[in-house]
């Protein structure tokens, strides 16, 4: 257990922030999976512009890898030009 002040500090930081990344991650994988679900062009032409902020931002504060962000935005890049 922690016994100095900033030790208990740095605890309930990790907390804070285990708690916003785990929210960061969900929403993202709830908006891929909404892209990738999609038929119609419209709607993930649509989608596009903010799933591809949304994880420029993730890797912008290094929540995810930038190359995992690029990955990601070529994949689904290559979804909505396929549709």
């Amino acid at each position: 257990m922690a016994n100095h002040k900033s030790s208990k500090k740095r605890i309930r930081q990790i907390e804070v922030r285990k708690e916003n990344n785990k929210y960061y991650a969900k929403t993202t994988r709830n908006a891929l999976k909404a892209i990738r679900a999609t038929t119609n062009k419209e709607e993930a032409g649509v989608l596009l512009p903010k799933l591809t902020s949304m994880l420029d931002k993730l890797a912008k504060k290094n929540i995810i890898h930038k190359k995992k962000a690029s990955n990601l935005k070529s994949s689904i890049v290559k979804h909505v030009s396929s549709l």
